[in-house]
């Protein structure tokens, strides 16, 4: 049996767009001064831990995380597209209110069915799950018995967490949530055996567990 992986699995931290609650999953934004911050607060809190390596998705928001995290311990940040955040097709760069209005029936049909279900040039959760577990299961084949940062998105790490979890990922989006910039912890002892240790944690920058709001679904 290989030695336990522990992957420190971290959503990016706040941009412009997310606090402007904007679909932005493949729209290439940076982090803002919000962000930058709550990442530095991250890098200090994993400073102590021997992390051997660090991946992240293509875009700039990952990318800019990656950067912050890796520095402290002289590591590269490498890109995995398949990290990369679910693409909302038309609906990019609106805002939920406006999908509402202008697809009121596909906003309906993604709210009822997100996983298989996907706005018009955009992707289902299916699709992401298909590309990302991929990505894990490679990283933690490649490191046996080491610590390592991943950093992605909002929906790709719910949709990894629930299909590591074994529950109907349809309801990722009920469930789970993930704040800018917190860190999941998840041990392997193999790459389909995974214990979920720390979930949407925030603690570095935040004093209290940030309550449940309007942008998880209403189900």
């Amino acid at each position: 049996m290989m030695p336990s992986t522990r992957v420190f699995l971290v959503r990016h931290g706040a941009t412009e767009l997310s606090a402007e609650d904007r679909f932005a999953g493949s729209t290439d934004v940076t982090l803002g001064e919000v962000g930058r911050q709550q990442a530095e607060h991250l890098a200090e809190r994993l400073a102590s831990h021997p992390i051997r390596a660090a991946y992240c998705s293509p875009l700039k928001r990952t990318t800019e995380t990656a950067a912050i995290l890796a520095r402290p311990h002289g590591l590269e940040p490498i890109a995995r597209d398949g990290l990369r955040e679910i693409d909302h097709g038309h609906w990019e760069g609106l805002r939920r209110d406006e999908v509402e209005e202008l697809y009121p029936v596909e906003y309906a049909d993604w709210e009822a069915d997100p996983f298989t279900f996907a706005p018009t040039g955009g992707e289902s959760g299916v699709q992401v799950a298909a590309r990302a577990l991929p990505v894990i299961r490679d990283i933690v084949v490649a490191h046996p018995g080491e610590n390592v940062l991943v950093i992605s998105h909002k929906a790709t790490i719910r949709l990894i967490i629930a299909s590591l979890l074994g529950f109907d990922a349809r309801g990722y989006r009920d469930r789970l949530d993930q704040a800018p910039a917190c860190l999941n912890v998840i041990d392997f002892r193999s790459p389909v055996r995974a214990r979920l240790m720390l979930l949407n944690d925030v603690s570095h920058y935040a004093g209290v567990t940030p309550r449940s709001g309007p942008r998880l679904s209403r189900w």
